[in-house]
């Protein structure tokens, strides 16, 4: 059995017309990575302030 061609791309630009892609450059897209990041951000501190407490 043969494997077809895969060409994934990581972030898609709005004017590209492909469907083969992870991430399309949007407000959606930025919205969820910040709301992402703000959240490790704030378990990263919860655990290092949680361990400075019961230290």
């Amino acid at each position: 059995m043969k494997q077809g061609e895969e060409n994934t791309q990581f972030v898609k630009e709005s004017e590209q017309s492909s469907r083969k892609y992870i991430f399309q450059k949007n407000s959606k897209t930025k919205v969820g990575l910040v709301i992402i990041i703000a959240f490790l951000v704030l378990i990263i501190l919860g655990i290092a302030l949680s361990g400075a407490v019961f230290a």
